[in-house]
């Protein structure tokens, strides 16, 4: 098992990353003393796989479970889920010590530990990340949030985890579309800032796609040591050194939006259509070589992940991308990459230009 302190003064907390080592998780949370009764959040498929394997590992600890289920997909993200979950944790917390693991994805997890920081004011909350995003990303940095219909993540607070318990094991259960979804927020992160995890990329994804547990253990460390960095430096976001995590997200959550968050685009398709807006929009802006730019597409298209944009109405990607939470002062916020492993954060760029990168992923 590796550990990796996220050092956030009295908001620090470790990322252990596994394989197979469940057994560990009921330790963990008694020495965590984040109380007694456990509110597991999930969905009916994880609950089939894996819930009475958690359950009777932590009842073996001397913790009391629960479940509550909410709905596959980023639906589970709305403001009515958020308020049903928080009805029914207060019906469930009278005279007890209550807490939430978020077993799950990036949605699952988003919505729990909202619903964590704003239940009572605050109370603990665990990630347990299922798929190959939330291990390498979403679970980790304390972001938190629910969708409103104008957009993604509108309403959200910055509300740290006690731990997060990452278990490779967990990714065996996934099909490849998630998987390969995963692989977005990978690429992402060599190009912000490792060329050596580009590269590795570039080399293993055929065994990544296998399920390579070497391979997948290597990623996922590497990816939550960067992230651990980045947020240490700016927990809040608010000292434009974790804005560089947006890559491609400005216009991916803009394409999410369009689709009302249906099953068109997951959220790494939609990263990666976005990074590859942001690619063309760097080149023409001269700060983007061509070499750098085609490894940026070839890794992209390698592994699986859409370069073509269809079926979406332009008009309401750029509506989604004028409600995003990135513009500053009304000006809009592109972090775009000047060379692998290296990018800068731009403001106000033309939306000429912005509509001109996505015709082009029309035509590509």
């Amino acid at each position: 098992m590796k550990k990796i302190r996220v050092n956030l003064g009295k908001n620090s907390y470790d990322i252990l990353i596994c394989s197979n080592e469940l057994n560990k998780l009921g330790p963990c949370l008694k020495r965590l003393d984040v109380g007694k009764d456990a509110i597991i959040v999930t969905n009916v498929s994880l609950k089939k796989l894996f819930g009475n394997k958690i359950e009777k590992l932590l009842v073996a600890s001397g913790f009391d479970v629960r479940f509550k289920m909410v709905p596959d997909g980023e639906k589970a993200k709305s403001e009515k889920e958020c308020l049903k979950l928080l009805n029914s944790i207060s019906k469930f917390d009278a005279l007890r010590r209550v807490f939430i693991i978020a077993l799950g994805g990036g949605v699952i997890g988003d919505l729990a530990g909202f619903t964590a920081s704003v239940y009572k004011r605050g109370i603990p909350y665990i990630q347990i990340p299922t798929t190959l995003l939330s291990q390498v990303d979403s679970a980790i940095g304390g972001k938190t949030a629910i969708d409103l219909s104008a957009g993604k993540n509108l309403v959200g607070a910055f509300y740290q985890p006690k731990l997060v318990f990452t278990d490779i094991l967990f990714l065996k259960s996934l099909p490849e579309k998630e998987l390969i979804s995963g692989l977005a927020e990978i690429i992402k992160y060599g190009i912000i800032k490792s060329p050596d995890l580009f590269s590795f990329i570039e080399k293993n994804y055929t065994k990544i796609l296998r399920y390579d547990k070497k391979c997948l253990q290597h990623v996922v460390h590497k990816c939550s040591l960067i992230k651990a960095g980045i947020v240490e430096k700016d927990e809040m976001d608010n000292k434009n050194v974790r804005v560089v995590l947006n890559l491609g997200h400005t216009i991916g959550h803009a394409i999410e939006a369009a689709t009302n968050y249906r099953k068109s685009y997951n959220h790494g398709q939609a990263v990666a259509l976005g990074i590859l807006s942001s690619i063309y929009i760097a080149r023409k802006m001269g700060l983007l070589t061509e070499p750098s730019s085609r490894r940026i597409k070839n890794v992209i298209k390698n592994t699986g992940l859409p370069i073509k944009l269809k079926n979406v109405n332009l008009k309401n990607i750029l509506s989604a991308q004028s409600h995003d939470k990135k513009f500053i002062h009304g000006k809009n916020r592109f972090v775009l990459p000047v060379r692998i492993g290296k990018v800068v954060v731009k403001e106000n760029i033309p939306e000429a230009l912005i509509k001109e990168s996505l015709l082009q992923l029309c035509i590509f």
